[in-house]
């Protein structure tokens, strides 16, 4: 007999103050405006194509198979336990609550690092876009601006949030469709076999430079999770967020090897973007093909990506720390878990998805260093927080547990899991390897000092406040 979605809640123990507004459509663009391939490209384009040459593009492939299959692992889990927060609540249910507090802890440092970097980036585009020299002062309020206005969509709540995903994605896959054609057709420069040439780029050893620049895939494919982060606003979330997830991955993979190509083929003179003679190749790319105004209009569409990109982030955020106050894990959980029924949204988690980083954006202030210094934990937290729900779905199918949602892999269950962690281990010791032997020691391995020193303080406040010991929320 069919459950309803209440009834399905009910039997994972709780009541939703949500509402189930959130269409298949939406729900799936808020994981493609979180993946973002428009941010994700444009940020790393230039210092990948610098490290490795063209052929850089093809870690856009392997990347997109890796996470494919962890998304696999996570479509089994979010069928069985269609819980609002994410990580946090699969991993509950799958190992325990040490597991899921820290699992929840990481994922939530490095969301929150995630939407300061977006919008400090974004910094860099409203002021070419608005005919303004981008200085400190500028892009940090063009940053701080960015929040107010992804924060205030996330206040208005779940209808709100899904039509401004679904103008996102609109925007986001129309403009990089159409600016990518365009370059295409009026500004290619080079066939495509020069996705096999690397220029002579990456002194020493290829393999080491392709993979230090493969960080272009490894920054682009995660988002699709945000899809289970709602799944509480979703209508048989059990069926169609593993569809969303999976949706994410494909088109969001396409888009933005679509915009690597297109961008590639288009740099007139690769050899000094390698060289270091021209390091922003996007921005003379976008001059040379479309003029000052031209640019400027595909700079707005980049900047829809940009706010569209931060909003997800945030909705994501807000969800995690709400769950964690629903069951009562964290300091400030009588605040987070605080729900506003007309807006059908919690105020206090999205305050904190919005506060957290305006401040760290703003310490850039003090030293640009040292927000990059943050930030570079962020998709290391990210791939970490996805391993650790990839471990625990292991381990629980080592002891007995056999998916019971809509979506299952069935006799492919444990390859597909024992695959995707390693990849995932793979791809976080990549993030993670020294590559600056000439810089002092702290900032040759500082993804590691930023992973240990979160790990550290979460094990530091388990120690100290035990909180989550005390939680009797359903598990």
């Amino acid at each position: 007999m069919h459950r309803s979605d209440e009834e399905e809640l009910a039997s994972l123990g709780y009541t939703s103050e949500f509402r189930r507004e959130m269409s298949p459509w939406a729900n799936f663009s808020l994981g493609f405006t979180y993946l973002s391939p428009v941010v994700g490209i444009y940020t790393v384009f230039a210092a990948s194509l610098a490290l490795a040459g063209p052929p850089m593009i093809w870690s856009l492939v392997i990347v997109g198979i890796g996470q494919f299959l962890v998304a696999l692992i996570f479509s089994e889990v979010v069928a069985q336990f269609p819980v609002a927060g994410g990580v946090y609540p699969w991993a509950r249910r799958l190992w325990g609550k040490r597991w899921a507090w820290m699992t929840g802890w990481v994922y939530m440092l490095a969301l929150l690092t995630t939407i300061a970097s977006v919008c400090y980036t974004a910094g860099f585009y409203i002021a070419p876009a608005l005919g303004i020299e981008p200085t400190t002062n500028t892009v940090i309020a063009c940053g701080l601006l960015t929040i107010l206005v992804a924060t205030l969509i996330n206040f208005m709540g779940t209808r709100v949030l899904a039509w401004a995903a679904i103008i996102g994605f609109s925007a986001e896959i129309i403009g990089a469709l159409a600016v990518g054609a365009w370059l295409l057709l009026t500004h290619r420069h080079h066939s495509l076999g020069v996705l096999f040439d690397n220029f002579d780029a990456g002194s020493g050893s290829y393999v080491s430079a392709f993979l230090a620049a493969s960080l272009i895939g490894i920054y682009q494919y995660y988002g699709f999770e945000a899809c289970g982060d709602v799944a509480e606003e979703v209508r048989r979330p059990g069926v169609l967020i593993p569809k969303a997830m999976r949706r994410t991955i494909y088109i969001g993979g396409a888009a933005a090897t679509f915009i690597c190509l297109a961008l590639i083929l288009s740099v007139a003179d690769i050899p000094a973007v390698i060289a270091g003679k021209d390091t922003d190749p996007v921005t003379t790319v976008l001059d040379e093909a479309f003029g000052t105004v031209g640019s400027r209009i595909v700079l707005a569409i980049v900047l829809v990506s940009f706010l569209s990109c931060a909003m997800s982030l945030q909705a994501a955020a807000s969800r995690l720390a709400y769950s964690y106050g629903r069951d009562g894990m964290i300091a400030g959980s009588r605040l987070l878990k605080k729900f506003n029924a007309s807006r059908a949204v919690p105020p206090y988690a999205l305050i904190l998805a919005g506060i957290v980083p305006a401040i760290i954006v703003l310490i850039s202030k003090i030293s640009a260093d040292a927000v990059l210094k943050i930030v570079s934990f962020a998709a290391f937290g990210i791939y970490l927080g996805f391993q650790m729900v990839v471990f625990a779905a292991l381990r629980a199918r080592l002891k007995g547990w056999k998916p019971s949602g809509a979506f299952q892999l069935g006799k492919w269950g444990l390859p597909v899991n024992v695959a995707a962690l390693v990849y995932g281990v793979a791809a976080m010791i990549n993030i993670a390897w020294p590559r600056t032997p000439d810089a002092k020691w702290y900032d040759n391995y500082l993804v590691m000092l930023s992973a240990a020193i979160v790990i550290g303080l979460g094990l530091l406040y388990m120690a100290l406040h035990r909180g989550y010991g005390r939680s009797d929320a359903p598990h």
